[in-house]
């Protein structure tokens, strides 16, 4: 928030478009996902195996993330805990939980799991690069807590983020 001025806000809002900038984005954020996919699809199968194997349950996971001015979207993920740990409510992950399955472990370290996210960013739900989207509970509980949690809606969401880059899991 130190980094935030007027300027800045004034330019978030005032509605002018950036096309070029957003067009070549765009262009770059597709080229690049479609090689990324091309290169990471034998460690999906992989994955996916290893998922299957270990309790038999759905591969993926989805759930509904807060996006590009607040509208709502379903994010794809390599499904990392045990099913049905959550029971409906956001909760946030500790570093031993006991919901994480082994494979789930190692696909979190490596961030395997986050690769089903390409197709988010070939659906334009998120660009490869922004704020990370979060869960609409944790969004409405944030923007009480960080008055400029909001601006975060008015680009797309990031496969990887600043905080992502800077802090652990």
């Amino acid at each position: 928030s130190k980094l935030v001025n007027n300027q800045i806000i004034k330019e978030l809002n005032d509605g002018k478009s950036k096309t070029f900038y957003f067009l070549i984005k765009r262009i770059a954020d597709i080229f690049i996902s479609l090689i990324l996919l091309f290169l990471s699809l034998p460690l999906l199968i992989l994955f996916s195996l290893l998922i299957f194997i270990e309790d038999q349950g759905p591969i993926f996971y989805t759930q509904i993330r807060v996006g590009f001015k607040g509208k709502n979207f379903k994010i794809f993920k390599l499904r990392t805990m045990k099913m049905n740990s959550e029971n409906g409510k956001a909760l946030w992950s500790s570093e031993k939980d006991p919901r994480i399955t082994k494979i789930g472990k190692i696909l979190r370290i490596t961030r395997i799991d986050e690769i089903p996210q390409i197709w988010n960013v070939l659906r334009n739900d998120m660009s490869l690069i922004g704020p990370r989207p979060e869960r609409p509970e944790l969004a409405n509980s944030l923007s009480k807590d960080l008055p400029l949690f909001r601006l975060r809606s008015n680009i797309l969401p990031g496969l990887s983020g600043w905080a992502q880059v800077n802090y652990p899991y």
